[in-house]
């Protein structure tokens, strides 16, 4: 899974960089909040879930781990297309308000998932200086 999180990652930032390049290009900063949300909720979310699969998940359930990923994924997507939607002037608010609902919690959901994988006994190894780590064992 943490692979599979830094190739996602990796494109986000990209897309992030791109539109931050076009906004300076066209000197039109209407876009900054899905900048900022495709670098933040994309990129970086995207990054530390990759990380702590690699650092500190030794054997979380396949099955929730795919479901954490799609979740997260889907509903970052969803939110994204949202506010560009929004912050471009295509759609009202008002419109795209369930979108972007469904988006938000469903990346909230995400985060809870991943913290249930951490938390969940057996499956995460310890992030402290000096423990064993079950992994190397």
């Amino acid at each position: 899974m943490s692979r599979r999180y830094l190739v996602w990652a990796l494109c986000y930032a990209a897309i992030g960089m791109a539109l931050g390049i076009y906004m300076a290009a066209s000197h039109n900063h209407g876009e900054l909040v899905t900048h900022a949300h495709v670098l933040l909720v994309g990129f970086v979310l995207s990054l530390v879930y990759g990380i702590i699969h690699r650092l500190w998940l030794e054997a979380p359930r396949r099955g929730l781990a795919v479901t954490q990923f799609a979740l997260h994924q889907v509903a970052a997507i969803l939110m994204l297309l949202g506010l560009f939607l929004l912050y471009g002037g295509k759609a009202s608010e008002e419109t795209l308000a369930p979108l972007l609902g469904v988006g938000s919690v469903g990346v909230l959901l995400g985060m809870l998932l991943m913290l249930y994988m951490v938390l969940r006994p057996g499956s995460a190894r310890s992030a402290e200086p000096g423990a064993p780590d079950r992994a190397a064992a």
